[in-house]
Parts: C-alpha cells; sequence; structure tokens
C-alpha cells in the first residue's frame, strides 16, 4: 500500500502562490493521482488529476483552471500542484491521492482513489 505525504501548505496573500508537494512511499508510475481540497462543514472537491505514466494527461476544476497546474515527477515519485493567482475561496486543506494500477482517465471523484495523504493546509488572505 502507498502511503503519501503533503507538504508545501502555508499562508499567503490574495494573488501570491504556492508549491504544494506529495512524496509516495511505493510505487506510484503506474497510477491516477489527484489532489483534492476540504473546507469544514463542506464537500470534498476534487482539484486536479494526472495519469502518472502519461503525464501530459490531465483533468482540473473549473474554479482552478489556468491557475493551478499538476505535474509529476516519477524519477522522484513526487506529486506537485502548482497554485498561482490565489483567492481566498482556495483557502482549504488540501490532499493527495492515488489510485494504483493503469490509469483509464484521471479522476476527480473521490470514489476513484484508494490510499489519502494527511494533507496540508492552505490559508488565503485578502
Amino acid at each position: 500500500q502507498v502511503q503519501l505525504e503533503e507538504s508545501g501548505g502555508g499562508s499567503v496573500q490574495a494573488g501570491g502562490s504556492l508549491r504544494l508537494s506529495c512524496v509516495g512511499h511505493g510505487s506510484t508510475y503506474r497510477s491516477c493521482m489527484a489532489w483534492f481540497r476540504q473546507v469544514p462543514g463542506r464537500e470534498r472537491e476534487g482539484v486536479a488529476a494526472i495519469d502518472s505514466e502519461e503525464v501530459t494527461r490531465t483533468r482540473y476544476a473549473d474554479s482552478v483552471k489556468g491557475r493551478f497546474t499538476i505535474a509529476k515527477d516519477n524519477a522522484l515519485n513526487t506529486l506537485y500542484l502548482e497554485m498561482n493567482s490565489l483567492k481566498p475561496e482556495d483557502s482549504a486543506q488540501y490532499y493527495c491521492a492515488i489510485n494504483p494500477g493503469i490509469c483509464w482517465s484521471p479522476s476527480l471523484l473521490g470514489s476513484a482513489y484508494a490510499n489519502w495523504g494527511k494533507g496540508t493546509q492552505v490559508t488565503v488572505s485578502s
């Protein structure tokens, strides 16, 4: 079972940038991976997803298109989320997730993922 560890969260002003990282302990090469976020009292939201073997195959939530970029460095076994032009509504706990195996289609549904990290907090102030 792959274990995931997120880092890179923090507090920034609106308009700023952050880069989140998710290191996989175990093989993540053949998998779908994704970033999700959740605010207390609200449903978890899929932010971005990627096919770890074909890293140009990505999917984004409409709310982050053009501002966030998901990327995967298979040599480092690390997933990234580059977040630019951050808004206060981007504030949330961000989670990394993986579904090992062939990635038929990167999904933004939480039910598509088997293993999750513990999360990293992002706070954007206005």
